[in-house]
Formats: structure tokens, sequence, C-alpha cells
């Protein structure tokens, strides 16, 4: 369910990221090569860039399949960014369908996707859900699950976690409170990269100074890196590394109070 990528690197159009290659996220939208659930991407999209002197990424999200918003072609076109996270969107049942429930989630210089699915949802996660303090649930953009994994993301970044370690730390904490799922998350802030392959595939492309990691290659280049299962990855331009996944050194698992009191982290 969904595609995304993210790009570090030298100035490019978003349209040289998204819309050109010939098996591009634009096409991923309606035709992907590699997605293991589902076969179109249909319900919504988003991007998510930065502009140089300024730390907070600006986005431009739809509700509409990528494919069919003539607005985005004309914006792909000019406007030109050393670092973007892009995501097409195929919705899990019973999630809000509007703009908002489409990545990139943002917080401060912080863009997020998550292409999967929490199984059960909203049942399975209420556990889970009730470790967040009240006003990080009532902020959630969107009622979905992927607005969710970006709150229980953004704790452990507020902790000071590295980019990578908190994206571990969010899957083991999926894993110790039984909520089953694929977690091929997605997390940028404009200099490093960092994905997890939790479900569903990942693949990275190193070249030329540039680097994109993506949920499949946008062509049929030998440069793209297949990332193993239950693995993630760090990026920055030019270079990657990859690592088996597991709960960074610190890890302790959140619980909520027994007397059922939100607890505040």
């Amino acid at each position: 369910m969904c595609r995304h990528l993210a790009y570090l690197g030298p100035p490019v159009t978003l349209r040289e990221v998204i819309c050109d290659p010939p098996y591009g996220l634009m096409r991923q939208a309606w035709a992907p090569r590699r997605q293991r659930y589902g076969n179109v991407n249909a319900d919504g999209f988003g991007v998510g860039w930065y502009a140089d002197g300024d730390p907070e990424p600006a986005r431009y999200r739809r509700a509409r399949p990528l494919w069919a918003d003539p607005s985005f072609a004309d914006l792909a076109r000019v406007t030109r960014t050393r670092a973007l996270l892009a995501a097409a969107r195929s919705a899990t049942d019973g999630t809000d369908l509007g703009e908002t429930a489409a990545a990139p989630y943002r917080s401060g210089r912080w863009l997020f996707s998550h292409n999967g699915v929490l199984n059960g949802w909203p049942e399975a996660t209420a556990g889970l859900a009730a470790t967040l303090p009240a006003a990080r649930l009532l902020a959630l953009e969107a009622r979905c699950d992927s607005a969710l994994a970006w709150a229980l993301v953004l704790r452990q970044l507020d902790a000071g976690r590295s980019p990578a370690d908190a994206l571990a730390a969010t899957v083991a904490d999926l894993d110790f409170h039984g909520v089953m799922g694929r977690f091929n998350f997605l997390l940028t802030d404009g200099e490093v990269i960092a994905a997890t392959a939790a479900g569903d595939t990942l693949s990275y492309s190193v070249a030329a100074g540039r680097t994109v990691v993506a949920s499949e290659p946008d062509d049929d280049g030998h440069d793209w890196v297949e990332v193993p299962g239950r693995s993630v990855l760090t990026a920055m331009a030019g270079a990657v590394e990859v690592r088996p996944l597991s709960a960074p050194a610190g890890w302790e698992p959140h619980s909520a109070p027994d007397d059922g009191r939100i607890l505040h982290s």
C-alpha cells in the first residue's frame, strides 16, 4: 500500500525526480512494478521539499490521484530543490480520505511517510495510542494509521534519538504492543534520510552525488540496490548505510497506566 521516495543531492526540479523517470512515482501511482499489496495508489499524493535558506519544508498535497492533478505538472516543472520527500497513497480501509491524510506529514524540519498498514486499526492500536500525550493525539493531522505512526516517530525524535533510531524504536514499540502490519517508514530533514524496510519493498540509488531512497527503482539502471527486509537505512547525499532493524540502545517500551489515564511522556 502506497509508494514513496526521498531525494538528496544537487538541485533538481520536482518533475525530474517524480515525473520524468520511466518508472517514477508518477507511474507507480497507477502501475507499480514491485508493490506487494494493492495494485494502484490513487487515494491522494503529496510532496514536501526544502528551499535554500529555509529549514522548514513546503508541502503540496491532494486527495486526488497524482496523474489527475494538472496543477502539479506546472509546480513540478518550475520548483527546484536539493531535498524532497514524495508519496502516492493507497488508503487503509476505514481511514480518512482527505488531503490531510496524504503524506508527507510534517513537524518543524521533518517530513515523514508510511508505506504499509497498522493491522486492525484503530482497535488494535488503542493500547499504544494511550501511551501518547493527549495533546499529541488531538494534534493528529488525520484519522488514519499513518498519522498515528508519525506521532510515535515524533515522540522518539523529541527524545533526542537519531532519525534511524527513532524509526527503529517505533517499530520496537509496535512489536511490543502486538501491533502487526507493514512498517516501511521514510523520514528526512533535508540533510539525512532514514527509512525502514519492514513488510514491503525498498531500494536506493547513489550516483553523481545524489541519493534516492524509494519503494522501488524508477528505472532499469544497474545502480539500484534492494534493501533486505527488516532493515533500517540512513542516507546522506552520496552515501548510504544499512543495518538490521532492531531496538536501539536504551530503548524501553511505553505503556499506559492501568487506571486508564493517558500517560504523558
